[in-house]
């Protein structure tokens, strides 16, 4: 569709310089009618000033779309991935990653609402977001027009954008010194990039993190925490039930008391280029360790097995952006037939960084003392396991007899 066929367009707006930006190249270079879509995720920023930046960038109070998708995130997103223990490269609990999908749904959802025959994204053309985004169009609405300014217009440094708002008199919002680094934020994590981090030697300073204390400076008390599951979700924290972003916000709090959830990474973008990047995560990671540890009690260790073996394909479609595809439901059905016996509690020790597992209970457990123990029991014949030691061993036998 060339831009002057663009009759309107659902913006994902932000109210920062660079989608305040993208609002007025939109309205100039498409002469098309914008829509603005902002989305409460959790940042802990306030969304509800992207109202006025919009009304004075000239869009009708109609088309400014401010939504609260906090419990939607985290029910349908977030745990859905938390059930197959989600990392991607061993340490990343994909964030980001996870907040575009659904994102791009409202998008797409309020572009029928409205009748636009286009949306629209801030994402660069250098980094995954532009994928995840795109990909979460077109597999909602493969007849949607998809603009992506960065890969169009020549607005390639700060200073060129800064002119252009300049130019425009596009308001440029001053509250102290900036950031150096690229930042995201949703209820589940904060993100770092670019700046200092860009040289992977470098260790970022201390006044960079945001979201938890420093480990050393957290109490020099061990916290116990109780989180309840059931099918595989958490539903409660030390026996109060909670809704799913209360509990994540709630898991949030423990974590940056006890300095929980930094990780610094190098990670292989899908585009093709490794990127260095740091990460608070805290009730992400506190509820990550409380999975397993619920699981390890209540899943069958084959089960348990296949469910580790899958989930780097698993974590690599949600990185790439292929949370719509029909392989990753496949393996969302899997894993989620089974959670259906993964409940119970866990008992966590918080700690200086540190998230120790010292308690698990469940009415489906298949922990069984009588068969585990040390001490004398009656159900286990130890001379059976001669016969299955044999039987494994029967090709190695039959190898070394040949030589």
């Amino acid at each position: 569709m060339a831009k002057k066929d663009v009759k309107k367009v659902v913006l994902a707006y932000s109210g920062g310089l660079d989608t305040s930006i993208i609002l007025k190249w939109l309205q100039d270079e498409y002469n098309a009618e914008v829509v603005t879509f902002t989305a409460d995720i959790g940042q802990g920023e306030e969304v509800e000033p992207a109202r006025e930046k919009a009304l004075k960038m000239g869009i009708k109070p109609e088309n400014i779309f401010i939504l609260d998708i906090q419990e939607e995130f985290v029910k349908d997103y977030v745990f859905p991935m938390f059930r197959a223990n989600t990392i991607y490269e061993g340490e990343y609990l994909l964030g980001t990653s996870i907040a575009r999908p659904l994102i791009a749904k409202k998008q797409i959802e309020i572009a029928e609402k409205v009748g636009a025959d286009a949306v629209a994204h801030g994402a660069t053309g250098k980094g995954n977001d532009q994928v995840r985004f795109e990909i979460g169009y077109l597999s909602l609405n493969p007849n949607i027009t998809v603009i992506a300014p960065w890969r169009e217009w020549d607005l390639n440094s700060r200073e060129k954008l800064l002119r252009y708002a300049e130019k425009h008199g596009i308001p440029i919002e001053k509250h102290g010194q900036k950031s150096p680094y690229s930042m995201d934020a949703n209820l589940l994590h904060i993100s770092y990039e670019g700046g200092i981090l860009e040289d992977p030697w470098a260790e970022p300073e201390e006044s960079m993190w945001r979201w938890t204390t420093s480990p050393e400076k957290a109490p020099n008390e061990p916290e116990y925490i109780e989180i309840g599951f059931e099918n595989g979700d958490p539903v409660s924290i030390n026996d109060s039930a909670m809704s799913p972003a209360t509990i994540l916000r709630t898991l949030n709090e423990y974590g940056n008391k006890h300095g929980i959830g930094r990780i610094d990474i190098v990670e292989n973008r899908f585009v093709g280029m490794k990127s260095r990047g740091c990460y608070e995560t805290p009730g992400g990671t506190i509820l990550l360790k409380a999975h397993r540890a619920i699981e390890s009690i209540t899943l069958d260790r084959e089960e348990a097995h296949l469910k580790d073996s899958i989930m780097p394909k698993y974590a690599e479609l949600i990185y790439n952006g292929f949370w719509f595809s029909p392989e990753r439901e496949a393996l969302q059905a899997l894993i989620d037939n089974t959670q259906k016996n993964v409940n119970g509690t866990v008992r966590l020790k918080l700690y200086k960084g540190n998230v120790e597992v010292v308690g698990r209970r469940s009415p489906n457990s298949l922990f069984d003392a009588n068969y585990c123990t040390f001490e004398e029991d009656e159900v286990y014949n130890q001379k059976d396991a001669e016969g299955f030691i044999k039987l494994n061993a029967l090709r190695f036998i039959i190898k070394g007899r040949q030589k």
